[in-house]
């Protein structure tokens, strides 16, 4: 009988691990739907446009039943960046917005493309910094400029 409990087990995690990634790509797929026409602070383009995100740079992972952790590497577009901060933020601001399952979202600089990404990482992932960076009105209107959806 356990035998039996142990194939059937297996066959499950088996049939399970078939369905799993489609599940995961999709929702990739969406994150990168949702971030690919934020308009960057400087620039009249999108940060798709200019090459800062990416359907590459976007994973998903299921960690409980119905739960994600979504992680987001983008890419400036110069090492000395001085709105990669400011990119971060309207990142989160718009995933925490729009997307349409539960999630813990992780955005980092991918590795190398910064000269200060390992500060600028601890920023846009801490809970107080973003929302202290929220409550500041002049801060706030850039973000929504650009999370704002053409008309």
């Amino acid at each position: 009988m356990e035998l039996l409990s142990g194939l059937l087990a297996a066959f499950r995690g088996v049939k399970e691990n078939k369905v799993q990634p489609r599940i995961m790509e999709e929702r990739a797929l969406e994150v990168y739907d949702i971030i690919r026409t934020i308009r960057d602070p400087e620039k009249p383009s999108t940060l798709e446009d200019l090459d800062v995100v990416s359907e590459s740079c976007v994973s998903v992972e299921e960690v409980a039943e119905d739960l994600y952790c979504v992680t987001i590497k983008f890419t400036p577009t110069v090492p000395h960046c001085s709105l990669a901060t400011l990119i971060g933020l309207c990142l989160r601001v718009k995933l925490q917005r729009c997307l349409s399952f539960k999630h813990k979202l992780e955005i980092y600089i991918s590795e190398g493309t910064h000269s200060t990404e390992e500060d600028i990482n601890k920023q846009i992932n801490d809970k107080e910094r973003v929302s202290a960076a929220m409550e500041n009105p002049s801060l706030r209107e850039i973000v929504e400029q650009c999370v704002t959806e053409p008309d």
